[in-house]
């Protein structure tokens, strides 16, 4: 009997945070659930923090991961958004250690490579090729798209990891 894996994935963000929620049992990989939560623009930088963390609590209540795949940070020009987004990135991998899960980082250019093809693929780009691959309605918000294409570059890892630990044994 095969085995099923639910993994989260997270797209971190102070002002939109994606999160996707998908399955794999064998080679079959599901759609669960995907969001993105919005925090107050007009409040601080540690009420947006405790809104992440309330709402991230509610998403992983409601679907029971069982572990948490989170995008590393971007490096950009602006050191202020960098070190921001590390503060989101903080709560949400605190959010992710509490529910006792395992937690698994990945590179932006890794992610975009391992579902569209090249590690400079935009947001529309990756937005479209979950709608595919997931057969989804609707393309999700970029944010959201973003989030479940974590979940699947960890899917594709893990699932990898196991073929590797297999041919070992």
């Amino acid at each position: 009997m095969a085995t099923t894996i639910r993994v989260i994935g997270i797209d971190p963000g102070t002002r939109h945070l994606g999160w996707g929620v998908l399955t794999r049992t064998g080679t079959k990989i599901e759609h669960v659930a995907h969001g993105v939560i919005d925090t107050d623009l007009d409040g601080s930088l540690a009420d947006r923090l405790v809104e992440i963390d309330t709402e991230l609590e509610r998403v992983i209540r409601e679907h029971a991961p069982d572990v948490g795949a989170v995008e590393t940070i971007f490096f950009s020009k602006n050191a202020n958004s960098a070190a921001k987004l590390g503060h989101a990135r903080g709560v949400i991998l605190l959010r992710l250690a509490r529910a006792g899960m395992p937690i698994h980082e990945y590179a932006p250019t890794l992610v975009k490579r391992s579902v569209a093809g090249k590690g400079a693929a935009d947001k529309k780009q990756v937005a479209m090729v979950m709608t595919a691959i997931l057969r989804l309605a609707a393309p999700p918000r970029s944010d959201a798209a973003d989030a479940l294409a974590v979940a699947l570059t960890h899917l594709h890892a893990a699932n990898f990891q196991a073929m590797v630990a297999a041919a070992k044994r």
